[in-house]
């Protein structure tokens, strides 16, 4: 079954190694096979990774975008047990996302840690 994508004019779309700009017009194609894939909206750069589980969520971004085979998880663990020393309420979210990373399930976790960063933002809203 093929991916259907559509795309809102001018957005952007990573497709395997290759950043994809749309048109001045809406597109919609379809993508058979196994190819990593990010949206505009879901891709954060380094630059905007700029609270913890932000960070978390880049990490996780690098693993998923990298060709390689195995990745090197300690700095995410690292940043994952800061995380969770200073507000051990984001377990919840933390375990979700470590059952997807561990099955290399990268984009699944992205997905979880994309609730962790907006349980994070309501924290900081309510502090």
């Amino acid at each position: 079954m093929a991916l259907k994508v559509e795309l809102k004019p001018n957005e952007k779309i990573i497709l395997g190694n290759s950043v994809i700009t749309n048109g001045p017009n809406r597109a919609r194609f379809y993508i058979k096979g196994n190819a990593v894939i990010l949206r505009e909206k879901d891709i954060l750069t380094a630059d905007s990774a700029d609270t913890p589980c932000k960070r978390i969520y880049f990490a996780i971004q690098m693993f998923y975008l990298s060709e390689e085979e195995t990745h090197n998880h300690t700095d995410y663990f690292a940043q994952v047990n800061e995380v969770i020393a200073a507000a051990p309420t984001t377990l919840i979210f933390i375990e979700e996302i470590n059952k997807q990373m561990l099955t290399n399930n990268y984009y699944k976790a992205l997905k979880e840690a994309r609730k962790l960063i907006d349980y994070e933002k309501e924290l900081f809203d309510n502090a």
